[in-house]
């Protein structure tokens, strides 16, 4: 079909979730730009209203209720709406967000923000599912994304998976589209959200 520059762009359900730290203001104003790009978002507040200072106290409130736990807190969000998801997730919000990519039949696309899962060994929820797009992004020096593993699954998917994208951003910091967090790169952030507005419009 030839492209018209008046036709509408198809529009993608996204179902977003937050990090560690809750569901901040950051992830909301993340969340309202890709909605003001045409797209609709969904944004499950899997800590039922906290949010937490610091990387390691929202962890370990994570710890005290169960890592699993949490993890299918998101995963049952998704049995509220229809298929036909892209599934996104920022760093501990990628593990319902991949897992549902892989596992719940009619996902059009995953996007990974500072995390990713292994396809393959025993941390793996399976292969990556046929005909799913995904996009991964992180920074090249983060030292939980580049140095705990997390790049490495990364790159096998890229390696593996038809449509699959790795960005890498220069800097060390984890939570870096996250506007309401000292760890805030405008300039990374401003081009991710490119990214994956310019995914969300083909998938």
């Amino acid at each position: 079909m030839p492209y018209h520059p008046t036709r509408r762009l198809r529009m993608a359900e996204v179902l977003l979730f937050h990090h560690a730290q809750g569901l901040t203001p950051g992830v909301r104003a993340f969340a309202d730009d890709i909605r003001a790009a045409g797209h609709i978002v969904h944004t499950p507040d899997l800590f039922k209203g906290r949010t937490f200072p610091s990387i390691e106290e929202g962890l370990a409130y994570i710890g005290e209720i169960g890592f699993d736990e949490v993890r299918e807190r998101g995963v049952r969000v998704a049995d509220e709406l229809p298929p036909g998801l892209v599934y996104a997730g920022f760093s501990f919000g990628v593990l319902p967000a991949q897992k549902l990519a892989q596992t719940r039949p009619g996902a059009r696309g995953a996007l990974l923000f500072y995390s990713c899962l292994p396809i393959s060994g025993e941390w793996a929820f399976g292969p990556w599912p046929d005909g799913v797009a995904v996009q991964i992004h992180g920074m090249d020096n983060d030292p939980i994304f580049a140095g705990e593993g997390d790049i490495d699954a990364a790159r096998e998917i890229v390696e593996k998976v038809e449509d699959a994208e790795l960005f890498l951003y220069p800097g060390d910091q984890h939570y870096f589209a996250d506007n309401s967090l000292p760890s805030y790169d405008a300039d990374a952030t401003a081009l991710l959200t490119l990214r994956v507005i310019e995914f969300l419009n083909r998938v």
